[in-house]
């Protein structure tokens, strides 16, 4: 069932965060409605994710509602469906929601104890509230994208994963879950403000407790977390492949040297004279040439070296580790991350395939209290 069965999340669809933080919702047994835009192109691309169908793998879990919210009498549907529910989750700019008439002080009329989750790059106020942007945008921002590149590379990062998934849905996902807490027990529902960008800035806190304490720099490539060290980045082997080494702690980075054949090289000694890393760095460079990535792997993989094979998401889903606790699932032909973390009493689990825009709306709207001659009269007046 999950640890969030019985509790009722209504997701007005949309792209990024927003559809995340659903998700992880869903596959944790809550019961998530996703509010679709109408449309009457049937190839027209999927509004929550840029993908259709079964392809559009956020969405997994959900019920789908198909509605035109500029409709007159559209914003009082989801008023009905809202005040039954523990959540609301929009990703849209500040504004557009009010407009729609569907703003926090409206819903919370409708239902006193809603949690009302907004998700946005910029956050609801500040000078940049009202501006566009994306993910990578978010994170620079942030400071969070700064030491994301070797000294002379341009910064670059996981495309989504720091800002969209992390400081913005998960986040999200967080507040929403301590939202529900409170109103259980106050009675009283809030508005969650969970903009990117205090998101990713809230990641940095321990590299800015490093900086404060004046062992981290604001050079890229000079500190031992980014590159600068040689025993924690990552390297090309011999067939063009790559290797992580995390060596961080004094017993790992001396099993390193023993099974690189590097114990008795006096210059390898000093780990942390931070004077050598670029020699040694040089070396460790030319050493990781000599052999293939599976080569690699099985001198150092499963050791105390700290050592993982840089994988492609394809391969990620093969390796016999990510197999062994079915880290990755199929769920209708498409492989796709298995939810996550694991509860012991109340596992998670994807309960179906991502449904086509307004595949549910009937079944939704009958289980609200509409009869037959109301819902044909919501699509005789083009709301559904």
């Amino acid at each position: 069932m999950g640890p969030l069965s019985g509790i009722r999340v209504i997701e007005v669809g949309g792209i990024g965060p927003a559809p995340f933080c659903g998700m992880v919702l869903a596959d944790m047994g809550a019961e998530v409605i996703v509010v679709d835009r109408k449309t009457s192109n049937a190839n027209a691309p999927n509004i929550r994710s840029g993908l259709q169908g079964k392809f559009a793998i956020a969405n997994r879990g959900k019920r789908s509602l198909a509605i035109d919210l500029k409709q007159p009498g559209a914003s009082d549907v989801l008023l009905e469906l809202i005040a039954d529910a523990d959540a609301l989750i929009e990703g849209f700019r500040p504004g557009v929601m009010e407009r729609l008439g569907l703003g926090p002080d409206v819903c919370l009329r409708s239902n006193p104890k809603l949690i009302y989750g907004r998700v946005t790059g910029w956050g609801q106020e500040g000078p940049l509230a009202h501006a566009a942007g994306h993910d990578i945008n978010y994170i620079a921002l942030s400071g969070a994208l700064y030491h994301g590149a070797h000294q002379d590379a341009v910064p670059s990062a996981p495309p989504t994963l720091v800002g969209d998934v992390g400081g913005g849905g998960m986040l999200l996902a967080m507040g929403i879950l301590a939202g529900i807490i409170s109103a259980r027990s106050t009675g009283k529902g809030q508005v969650i403000d969970s903009a990117i960008t205090d998101g990713s800035a809230l990641m940095t806190a321990l590299l800015y407790g490093l900086q404060e304490a004046g062992i981290w720099t604001n050079q890229r490539q000079d500190n031992f977390l980014d590159g600068g060290s040689h025993w924690y980045d990552c390297y090309r082997c011999a067939d063009g492949e790559h290797i992580s080494i995390g060596a961080l702690e004094p017993a790992f980075y001396s099993e390193l040297m023993v099974r690189c054949g590097l114990a008795d090289a006096p210059e390898f000694k000093g780990q942390f004279e931070k004077s050598r890393w670029p020699e040694l760095k040089e070396k460790m460079t030319a050493l990781f040439l000599t052999k293939t990535q599976a080569e690699w792997c099985g001198l150092l993989e499963g050791t105390d070296v700290c050592f993982a094979p840089v994988l492609s998401f394809a391969d990620a889903a093969k390796h016999p580790h990510n197999k062994a606790r079915g880290s990755f699932i199929t769920c209708d032909g498409v492989t796709q991350p298995a939810p996550a973390p694991r509860f012991a009493a109340t596992p998670s689990a994807v309960k179906s395939p991502p449904p086509e825009a307004g595949q549910h709306t009937g079944e939704i709207l009958s289980e609200a209290g509409y009869d037959a001659e109301m819902i044909l009269s919501l699509r005789d007046r083009q709301i559904i």
